[in-house]
């Protein structure tokens, strides 16, 4: 059981006319002791295609804890009454966009050897794979998806801190005589880092002075004159460059080692290369 909508008949607006009995192909309302009723949960979609059709407006739409709607055991009635009823129950279906039911009716009707109407079948055919073509590009422009497993249910992951102590962060932002760069041990990140990389504030970040970019879409000429500036006005004890492991994030490399040479000052330099599945690498 579980609340959905479905529909409810007012016993004293009702006269028993039986008018939306032919307009609820799934045979969930049968005239009984003169009065329409519900006989089934399991046959009432909740669409409502029987509303319109009461002179009384008897018939409503309501919201309660009921038996959940079955289109296998509604087809299983419905086949009984013949072709016209299929076909109506299959119109309801899809002028209501029931995809999910009209698959499953389609699909009983093919199980029982019957024939579906015009127009239902074709929307259920298979649809031809789409053909895999090799990637070309920049594999750093590559579109990938990764599944990563859920937390065990009634788990939270612990609340982290963020480690950033400065702001702005984006290289072309920060001023080379920022004073958190005096003295500073330098973090270099490539922009997807922190992104891929879950553990980047306590793993890479804690008690580093932060700079981003991207040597893909910025102009790197300007990121080894902006960094060479900055280590000629501070004294940074170390420079870290995180990045991915895509080729285009290597650029940077070449670009702060420079910046190192033409600033006269033997800083000492390292990287680190996180996958693109987020992890670190050796």
């Amino acid at each position: 059981m579980s609340k959905r909508k479905i529909i409810k008949i007012d016993e004293v607006k009702c006269n028993g006319c039986g008018a939306c009995i032919p307009n609820c192909p799934e045979g969930a309302i049968q005239i009984i002791d003169s009065k329409a009723r519900l006989i089934s949960d399991l046959f009432c979609d909740g669409l409502g295609a029987c509303l319109g059709h009461c002179p009384l407006g008897a018939i409503t739409i309501e919201e309660r804890e009921a038996e959940e709607y079955s289109e296998r055991s509604v087809m299983e009635n419905i086949i009984k009454q013949g072709a016209n009823v299929i076909e109506a129950h299959l119109e309801h279906l899809k002028s209501h966009g029931q995809d999910k039911y009209l698959g499953e009716a389609v699909a009983l009707l093919k199980e029982k050897g019957i024939s579906v109407p015009k127009g239902f079948d074709i929307v259920f055919k298979k649809k031809p794979a789409l053909k895999e073509h090799a990637f070309s590009g920049c594999p750093g422009s590559r579109v990938m998806e990764f599944a990563k497993s859920k937390a065990p249910a009634g788990t939270s992951a612990a609340k982290q801190e963020s480690r950033l102590a400065q702001w702005p962060v984006q290289i072309s932002l920060v001023p080379p005589f920022a004073p958190y760069l005096k003295d500073a041990d330098l973090l270099i990140a490539a922009d997807c880092v922190p992104f891929a990389y879950a553990d980047f504030h306590n793993d890479l970040l804690e008690s580093k002075a932060l700079l981003v970019g991207c040597p893909k879409l910025d102009d790197v000429e300007y990121y080894r004159e902006k960094i060479t500036q900055i280590l000629k006005d501070n004294d940074i004890r170390s420079i870290t460059y995180a990045h991915m492991e895509v080729p285009c994030c290597f650029g940077l490399i070449g670009v702060i080692k420079d910046a190192i040479a033409d600033s006269g000052k033997p800083v000492p330099f390292k990287e680190i290369t996180i996958s693109i599945k987020g992890e670190r690498m050796p």
